[in-house]
């Protein structure tokens, strides 16, 4: 390489924020692109599973202007990954007509891409009777069954089709399901870079300044050259350790010096990070293999039923003396009452356990009060919510020995007591599937915004 590549990563996520300031002072850097993750699994299956966004059009439309308008002031590419929170066709549809919105109305003329990430259902289901599917942190083989009863099944995509997205001329890019760190290092790659050195930039800065003290929601640069990148916050008001950078290349990783991939391996065994001055670090030995089979992680999520639930207080110390009974014996009720194997019943006591549940290390607290949540499912919404209704009622109004206040157990928050949270999904498939290429199951389509 000639020179540097300079990367600017705006935010941890598409529409969770940035310093309008550290952005400019980012741009005035001269970023050769920007490129941002917008999704995770971390929100668990929800997203993938109804096509909602992770976060609001608002926050997309308000960011997304912001960073087209950035990049075509600088004619340089942007790069959004995982688009809409879990990366589906209908996400990518979604952010691209914002992408729309925001060259019409702000007299804007740009190459458009769509990646698009799906997996048909029937594709996963041949692939699973080849025995080109493996287990990845599932815990059990996928069936063909389970496949097939998807809603929705998408792949991580690495930085090979945003790379063949970059050389038909695109400048605003939006992917689908995509791996973290290849959004970010699609574009050094493409121009050169050592993959090894560019991934491991783009797994530091897929989150944004969380690689910076303090860490935060917001832009993280990166200048990668033949022999090492350096990082260095886009706030003047945050710096890069030799701590927060180290802890990050290890954040979400089982083992600290392999680190698997899309069709690779990154070695970091032979990594060393050095603190250059005050506010950058730079970073050097990363190593990178190509595996001999190219493998795709798939995420598959299925409706299981629907959700209601109801929040309450509980403040009156005899009844949180015998909580735990009481919400036995509320559940056997309910059970016994409805005589529905499909329904699920399950209490959230916060102030006890509700984080850890029977993990707390924490025991024999008494609080003084206690938040409950009342957490129903069933296989049709009006089913749940009668089921909800009926446990809040009956712990609203159940008696015991030693009971002072007759007139109400619970102290609810809201009205109506009992909220529906609409359709319940869980993660069908969560393993790797050998592909024939790094772009077969992903699409690239081209436009022009004017």
């Amino acid at each position: 390489m000639n020179k540097p590549i300079c990367i600017l990563t705006p935010t941890c996520t598409l529409g969770y924020g940035f310093d309008p300031e550290a952005l400019a002072r980012g741009m005035s850097l001269r970023p050769d692109v920007i490129a941002v993750d917008a999704g995770s699994t971390d929100p668990g299956p929800h997203y993938l599973g109804s096509g909602e966004p992770l976060v609001s059009r608002f926050g997309i439309k308000r960011e997304l202007t912001q960073l087209i308008k950035a990049a075509c002031a600088a004619k340089i590419p942007l790069i959004v990954g995982s688009t809409g929170g879990a990366g589906t066709r209908r996400h990518v549809d979604d952010v691209a007509e914002i992408a729309r919105e925001v060259g019409r109305e702000n007299g804007l003329t740009f190459k458009l891409a769509k990646i698009y990430s799906d997996i048909p259902s029937e594709v996963v289901a041949a692939a699973v009777r080849k025995g080109e599917v493996a287990d990845f942190e599932a815990g059990v083989a996928l069936s063909e069954e389970v496949a097939l009863a998807s809603e929705t099944i998408v792949a991580q995509m690495g930085h090979e089709p945003i790379v063949e997205a970059l050389e038909q001329g695109a400048q605003v890019i939006i992917a689908g399901r995509a791996c973290d760190d290849s959004v970010i290092a699609a574009f050094p790659i493409w121009k050169g870079a050592d993959p090894g050195l560019a991934i491991h930039m783009g797994k530091i800065l897929e989150c944004g300044a969380f690689s910076a003290e303090p860490h935060g929601t917001d832009v993280m640069m990166a200048f990668v050259d033949d022999h090492g990148f350096t990082l260095e916050p886009g706030s003047v008001n945050r710096r890069a350790s030799l701590t927060s950078v180290a802890a990050h290349t290890l954040y979400e990783r089982e083992n600290p010096f392999l680190q698997a991939g899309p069709g690779h391996q990154l070695d970091l065994s032979e990594c060393a990070f050095e603190q250059i001055n005050e506010r950058q670090v730079r970073v050097t030995g990363s190593r990178f293999s190509a595996t001999p089979d190219y493998w795709v992680k798939l995420e598959g999520a299925r409706c299981v039923g629907y959700r209601s639930i109801s929040i309450a207080g509980v403040r009156c110390p005899t009844m949180i003396s015998r909580i735990d009974q009481l919400l036995e014996d509320a559940k056997r009720n309910a059970l016994a009452y409805f005589a529905r194997p499909s329904l699920k019943i399950h209490f959230h006591l916060y102030g006890c356990n509700g984080v850890m549940g029977a993990l707390e290390p924490v025991k024999g607290n008494v609080p003084h009060e206690l938040g409950l949540i009342i957490d129903v499912v069933d296989s049709e919404q009006q089913d749940a919510h009668a089921a909800a209704h009926f446990i809040s009622g009956s712990l609203l109004h159940v008696s015991w020995n030693g009971q002072f206040n007759t007139a109400g157990n619970l102290a609810f928050p809201y009205s109506p007591s009992e909220l529906d949270a609409g359709p319940v999904y869980e993660f069908s498939a969560y393993h790797l599937m050998k592909v024939a290429s790094a772009t077969a199951h992903f699409p690239v389509q081209i436009e022009v915004v004017a």
